[in-house]
């Protein structure tokens, strides 16, 4: 199985971690998840298999978290998932997956969990 980074080549964290599977000898498939976004169903795989709510999977420091009213009471993780396929700049960065798992490497050293041996 070979490694994949949902990357954003703007965010600090997801360059770092990108270089960090680059010095560990990993060539990942980098999917620009801004100009290609998961399906639907690929983001709430990638999100249970990290083992994170889809609340914690969504960047909620973006404007556009507040301004769809997504940290309202009541909003069900169907509407979420509807939010971040729609709006990729809510999806949280950056999500790798390896052969071990799944992780959203923020902060970049939780790759160490999912790096393979």
């Amino acid at each position: 199985m070979s490694t994949t980074i949902y990357h954003n080549p703007r965010c600090g964290t997801s360059r770092t971690v990108l270089e960090h599977l680059r010095q560990a000898g990993i060539e990942p498939t980098v999917i620009e998840y801004l100009k290609t976004p998961p399906t639907r169903e690929a983001l709430a795989a990638m999100i249970a298999q990290s083992g994170l709510t889809v609340r914690e999977a969504v960047r909620a420091k973006e404007a556009l978290y507040q301004e769809l009213g997504l940290d309202a009471e009541g909003v069900s993780d169907d509407q979420l998932l509807d939010a971040m396929i729609a709006n990729p700049i809510l999806i949280n960065r950056p999500f790798v997956i390896t052969e071990r798992g799944a992780r959203l490497c923020r902060p970049a050293d939780v790759l160490e969990e999912i790096l393979p041996r």
